[in-house]
């Protein structure tokens, strides 16, 4: 008999690779900056091969074997998920600061929930945020395809149910099956639509949102008899169709733009076209090289367990290792070790153990029901072998006496052994019709042991030879590491306090020497609790909140009597001055009230520039204006303006330059406050997110920063502006950076409790030095 031909489609593999490597590229490098995408991706196949099964099942027995379906996902998916989810969480309190790592403990549990992608949705998270990264955001989609998987053999239980068995095994099924879907393409896509406007954070993570890309494959696997009858040329063209949107999809689609809805649609259309242009025809598809050379198929493989691992190898090497390209090459190194090793020792055994696999009973009719007649080989000569003892298997020795350990069982069709998809069901194919076999619990359990020890031990060597690599590799480009709190050679600080007794000058000292400090210091209040409360310790908190109604009377400090009334106004980097400004009232004897004013995300300039949070794009307009009311009640004498420090995008789709948006500030606060007396405070340079520069394994030198260019910039083009209108600007780098070196803390005191906004804390240590300011410029 001719050995049976593989049905394993080489090109979905190949789709996986191509999918997964996006994802990733984008991830560490950032480019391609579409390669997000690739998700979308995912979820199409996943729709299409979840399907595909539950067709089988209907042709095959009129009905769904929902035990069986969900059998073959637990083992599919979650030994492997399980695995870096623990691991994740055990790394996480040996690397990341006790705040970050009990969030990402939260996280891991919500992930292990298949609710991650609602936990991440519904608090806010901004997926394209370069801060506060999870280490197991990625688990986002996997939640999404398994709510998938849950509901949608329910659904199509239910579609069925009406049709008699023989029309379930039939044309109608399929039918049923493909309107169910279409339905689902068409509900969910309106919803991505109104979400996507309405609250661009949840609408990404929503299962209703990206219901409709796996429907999509579900459309495709109930046509597929249609799709198989298209001409194999017109077939070929629509998969390289296919392949080409996709890759127009990682370079065209940006991530500040609006999405899932409509950008999504492009990567979804170009994987449909790939999966049903190769329905039908040789599943190696040849022709379709790009997907389905070795290469290809080999990560496609690997897809599953690299995608599990990449994000917490990339966040994790974040915290660890120096930015450059030796801290990516070495992480790539890290994830290539622990992809194989999950996929040869957990992910491989576990997908194929005899756990759950069904088996057929006993027959108790005629010995020639044991299969189908056509399943017979015809009548053959003896061959040689005939006189070979009864256990012999060709290709092993044979000693006279000998027996073999266990019944030999018969290797399964190169069909059945399919390499694993990412996040998809366990079959590569949609099974075949064939008729099922007992099976023996032991010879199993055997021969899967004989088949995956070798694997398993495989999977030990890779761990600990890529272990050894990786360290000599981290040693090489880095050299020995330096333990927290040890001395380590440093540049002599400039003891800048013996210059001048101000505050300025003895902050400066602070500063210069948290530039050089090799342990941390006892900080009040300390890292895990400034990160704890990150924004509502500060007094002033409510006064830039989106829907909350401004209130004068608990926005301002100092006497109601004061003769002179100062307004702090901007977004939340006002907001994080706010103490030092109550303070100055406080302390000023009855000479100043201060009103601080704004709402954090809201630029006061006089264009909208967008932003992810929907309640932000919905109040950010009107609170300007109720601003501006407040100070034509109560006039000004003094206006300070604080704004971010970061290019933005008018919500009309133009960029904006540094300065463009310092023009649009003047012009939206011109006129609040006598000529000359309006005063333009920068906010801090961005420094190094707390959450991932902050470990057990690091110093403070982890958090150091340097002075981004956009900062430059922006500062630049305030105070060009401020000049040719006779107003104020303000710097902060003297108050928050040392010779261009910015860190975590000064003194005993954190100055920021993310990677932009100052402490409380640290901000009424600004009073004296900001009253100073003023002064000089004769405005206090």
């Amino acid at each position: 008999m001719p050995a049976p031909t593989s049905r394993v489609r080489r090109d979905l593999q190949g789709l996986r690779a191509i999918a997964v490597v996006a994802v990733v590229a984008t991830h560490l490098m950032g480019w391609p900056r579409g390669g997000f995408v690739g998700v979308d991706v995912f979820f199409v196949l996943s729709g299409f091969l979840v399907t595909g099964i539950l067709l089988s099942d209907l042709d095959r027995e009129g009905t769904v074997r929902l035990g069986a379906f969900f059998a073959r996902r637990v083992k599919r998916l979650l030994p492997a998920a399980l695995v870096v989810l623990a691991l994740v969480v055990g790394a996480a309190f040996l690397v990341f600061s006790p705040v970050r790592a009990e969030n990402t403990l939260t996280d891991a549990l919500s992930a292990g929930s298949l609710v991650s992608n609602w936990h991440f949705g519904l608090e806010g998270r901004d997926y394209f945020a370069a801060t506060d990264v999870s280490p197991l955001q990625h688990f986002w989609s996997l939640s999404v395809e398994e709510q998938f998987s849950v509901f949608w053999p329910l659904l199509v239980l239910l579609a069925v149910a009406a049709l008699p068995a023989a029309a379930r095994r039939a044309r109608g099924g399929r039918v049923a099956v493909g309107l169910l879907a279409g339905a689902v393409v068409v509900a969910s896509g309106i919803v991505a639509v109104v979400q996507t406007t309405a609250d661009p954070s949840l609408a990404y993570f929503s299962t209703l949102t990206r219901a409709g890309e796996l429907a999509t494959g579900a459309v495709i696997a109930a046509a597929a008899p249609a799709l198989a009858r298209i001409p194999a040329a017109a077939r070929g063209l629509l998969a390289w169709a296919g392949v080409a949107v996709i890759f127009a999809a990682f370079f065209v689609i940006d991530p500040a733009g609006p999405f899932p809805a409509p950008a999504a649609a492009l990567p979804v259309i170009g994987a449909a076209l790939v999966i049903g242009g190769g329905i039908g025809g040789d599943p190696r598809h040849r022709h379709l090289f790009v997907l389905t050379n070795p290469l290809a198929v080999i990560l496609g493989d690997l897809s599953y367990s690299l995608y599990l691992w990449h994000l917490p190898v990339i966040v994790f090497a974040g915290v660890l290792l120096a930015p450059g390209p030796a801290a990516t090459a070495i992480t790539i190194l890290s994830m290539i070790v622990l992809t194989v090793a999950t996929y040869l020792g957990v992910e491989q055994p576990f997908h194929r153990s005899p756990w759950a696999t069904p088996r057929a009973a006993e027959p108790t009719s005629a010995p020639a029901a044991r299969e189908a007649p056509e399943a017979r080989p015809a009548p053959r000569r003896p061959s040689a072998l005939a006189s070979r003892p009864a256990g012999y298997v060709p290709g092993q020795r044979y000693y006279p006496g000998s027996r073999p350990a266990v019944a030999p069982v018969a290797p399964a069709p190169a069909a059945v052994v399919t390499p694993p998809p990412l996040a998809t069901p366990e079959e590569e194919r949609i099974p075949a019709p064939t008729a099922s076999l007992p099976i023996d619990a032991a010879p199993a359990w055997a021969a899967w042991r004989a088949r995956f020890a070798p694997r398993v031990a495989m999977a030990g060597a890779t761990l600990a030879i890529g272990s050894g690599a990786t360290a000599l590799a981290v040693m090489l480009a880095y050299g020995a590491p330096t333990l927290p709190g040890l001395p380590v050679a440093a540049p002599a600080a400039v003891d800048v306090a013996a210059q001048a007794g101000d505050a300025l000058s003895a902050l400066q000292a602070e500063l210069a020497a948290a530039t050089t400090a090799t342990s941390w210091p006892d900080l009040h209040p300390s890292l895990d609790e400034v990160q704890r409360a990150s924004s509502s310790a500060n007094r002033a908190h409510d006064c830039f909140t989106p829907g909350v109604a401004l209130d004068a009377g608990r926005c301002t400090w100092g006497s109601a009597d004061a003769p002179r009334h100062l307004y702090l106004v901007g977004d939340s980097s006002a907001m994080a001055y706010a103490p030092a400004f109550a303070k100055l009232a406080d302390d000023s004897g009855g000479a100043w009230r201060v009103t601080t004013v704004g709402m954090y995300g809201c630029r006061f300039t006089d264009v909208l520039v967008e932003s992810r949070d929907p309640s932000v794009m919905a109040g950010c307009a009107q609170r300007k204006a109720d601003v501006a009311a407040m100070i034509g009640a109560s006039p000004a004498d003094l206006l300070v303006v604080s704004n971010a420090f970061t290019l933005g995008r008018s919500v009309d789709g133009r960029d904006l330059s540094a300065g463009d948006l310092a023009s649009a500030i003047a012009s939206e606060v011109t006129g609040w406050a006598p000529a000359g007396h309006t005063v333009y405070l920068a906010p801090p340079p961005h420094g190094v997110d707390l959450g991932r520069c902050v470990s057990p394994l690091t110093g403070p030198s982890a958090c150091l920063a340097g002075v981004d260019d956009v900062w430059t910039q922006m500062e630049a083009a305030t105070e060009a502006h401020a000049a040719t209108t006779g107003d104020a600007a303000i710097s902060s780098l003297p108050f928050s950076c040392w010779q261009g070196i910015c860190p975590a803390f000064a003194g005993d005191t954190p100055v920021r409790y993310d990677d932009t906004h100052l402490t409380p804390a640290f901000a009424e240590r600004l009073t004296p030095i900001l009253r100073g300011e003023l002064a000089a410029r004769g405005l206090y």
